[in-house]
């Protein structure tokens, strides 16, 4: 029985990959999970004990810039002794600033360092750390920003997803419905593009079909904006801010317009539902681009530029689809093809095999 620490950043995208890495060994190991404040809030529906170590963003502020480094070191000591008190023999980090502290005090104590990249671009965390770790485990062999002197430290594995979400049947339909389901998830980041631009889209949209939507909004004063906007449409809606169950509903949906983090889109294309990603654009190396682009290459989705957007060429684009559904069934079909070997059981070998090779 081994001693396994994972370790998350504060966002969905690190924490939620880091609760099922847990639930993958929790059975065999003794296994810990360590957060900070941030990302408690994604263990609110889980029984999982879970330990806080805050990890101040250093930024951009030089006025701030001393207080900050004081509780950097803080951090430092306390991941340290962290680390040493409970014995930990394998550290699994997925990611992001919070886990720096953990990563570099693992070093020190020669502590086995394996790195999850659920992204298409190696984040800033991960090639800090990658010199000194064992295996990066990560979606494709090919990420960018991975220089050719750690090629051999790739472990492939299918993409991370929650148990609950294979007890879930897939819908199988290859064909648009009629009314047009319609899901919009902007995310935690740069949800007020989403909030300021589909009630246009929907507007024109409800033209030309039926539409049954649910759509994710920034906070309640924009539900209450927007509201007023499609109560004078006929068309049946659903707004919410958050919903840490929304895996639970992709299969009611046609089409998804959707950031492209690498947790959401792993969620829709298992679930073999066509979406249109519309890549934040200030994300960090600009990885949710090349998130989308991965599938758009792979003809399993559609892909807008933010800055592109355009109202009346996505009605064109609606339009030709409803009419001709043979783009749509193309993607349906390609997205099944990609994930039809990703079992919970498939990937908890995986999980197994890295965590016991010498």
């Amino acid at each position: 029985m081994k001693k396994i620490l994972i370790s998350t950043g504060g966002s969905g995208g690190h924490v939620i990959p880091g609760i099922t890495f847990y639930k993958h060994l929790e059975n065999e190991n003794s296994v810990k999970i360590i957060t900070d404040i941030r990302g408690s809030k994604f263990f609110n529906n889980e029984s999982i004990k879970k330990d806080i170590i805050d990890v101040p963003y250093i930024g951009s502020n030089l006025f701030l810039l001393p207080i900050k480094l004081i509780y950097l070191l803080i951090s430092f000591i306390k991941s340290f002794y962290y680390l040493k008190k409970n014995k930990i023999e394998i550290l699994i980090s997925t990611g992001g600033y919070m886990s720096f502290p953990l990563c570099f005090s693992a070093i020190f104590l020669k502590v086995k360092i394996f790195l999850f990249e659920p992204n298409m671009v190696v984040g800033r965390t991960n090639k800090l750390i990658l010199k000194f770790s064992k295996k990066i485990l990560c979606y494709n062999k090919d990420l960018i920003g991975l220089s050719d002197q750690y090629k051999n430290k790739v472990f492939l594995i299918d993409r991370i997803l929650s148990k609950e979400i294979y007890f879930i049947k897939k819908n199988n339909s290859q064909s648009l419905s009629n009314p047009l389901k319609l899901l919009i998830i902007g995310g935690s980041q740069g949800a007020s593009f989403f909030d300021n631009n589909m009630p246009d889209l929907i507007k024109e949209l409800s033209k030309l079909c039926k539409i049954d939507l649910k759509q994710q909004v920034y906070d309640q004063e924009k539900i209450n904006q927007i509201e007023n906007e499609y109560s004078k449409l006929d068309i049946k809606y659903e707004l919410f801010t958050y919903d840490s169950d929304l895996y639970k509903i992709y299969n009611n949906y046609d089409i998804v317009i959707t950031r492209s983090g690498a947790s959401t889109i792993s969620e829709i294309s298992y679930f073999g539902v066509p979406f249109i990603a519309i890549p934040f654009p200030f994300a960090k190396d600009n990885h949710q681009y090349f998130n989308a682009k991965y599938y758009l290459e792979k003809n399993c989705c559609w892909l807008i530029n933010q800055k592109e957007f355009n109202t009346k060429e996505t009605v064109i684009f609606f339009k030709n689809l409803l009419e001709n559904q043979t783009d749509f069934i193309s993607k349906k079909d390609n997205l099944n093809k990609i994930s039809y070997q990703n079992t919970w059981n498939r990937v908890n070998q995986k999980i197994k095999e890295l965590v016991n090779e010498d």
